[in-house]
């Protein structure tokens, strides 16, 4: 399997970031904070796959 470069976990991360603060400006609508969970997800998961592929090692 190839590893993916680390753009693409650090651009999973920038795009959550940026779905999770449109979803903040929503407030208070519902829909508002399903918007910022999944946003949040995507950071999360962005980050996840950063380490996962080794590409947060310091070595």
């Amino acid at each position: 399997m190839r590893l993916l470069s680390p753009s693409v976990s650090w651009t999973v991360v920038g795009v959550g970031a940026v779905v999770t603060l449109v979803g903040w400006l929503m407030r208070p609508s519902p829909l508002s904070y399903g918007i910022v969970g999944f946003g949040l997800a995507h950071v999360v998961l962005g980050l996840l796959d950063l380490y996962r592929t080794g590409q947060g090692d310091s070595r």
